[in-house]
């Protein structure tokens, strides 16, 4: 009998947040703790119980967290955990992804305007990484 083979860091992490308003609540989020109705009102087109869902399952992955800010009747807070703020970077990637399909706008480096690039970095190394230099972990 074959072994399956485990499944790769990727698909964890869409299994996480790999639709469209997990990802969003996420961005929404990055600017800090917010309400449900503050939620609602960032994300048009979302349906209650569409967003009641996505924060419970994103709170029970451990990519945000919930506090009440009032017991009668309760209401709760919404903030990224550390391992929501992490998806930060990787959204401003999917963004500039994104801008390329759309307008031509990118991210610019300030003092001479060249377009920035995305790359792997070792930080003990203290070098970019090239393709073919990479060994991707895979879950047990």
């Amino acid at each position: 009998m074959e072994e399956a083979n485990p499944p790769s860091p990727l698909r964890v992490a869409l299994e996480r947040v790999g639709d469209r308003w997990s990802l969003l609540l996420v961005e929404s989020l990055l600017d800090g703790p917010q309400r449900f109705n503050d939620l609602q009102a960032a994300l048009p087109g979302i349906a209650p119980n569409i967003l009641s869902d996505r924060l419970k399952r994103l709170e029970r992955d451990r990519v945000l967290t919930s506090r009440p800010y009032s017991d009668r009747p309760v209401r709760l807070s919404y903030e990224l955990t550390a391992d929501g703020r992490e998806l930060a970077g990787a959204l401003r990637l999917l963004a500039t992804w994104g801008a390329r399909v759309g307008e031509p706008t990118t991210v610019r480096h300030d003092s001479c305007g060249t377009p920035l690039e995305a790359r792997w970095y070792c930080p003990t190394c203290a070098r970019t990484i090239e393709q073919g230099e990479t060994t991707e972990l895979r879950r047990l």
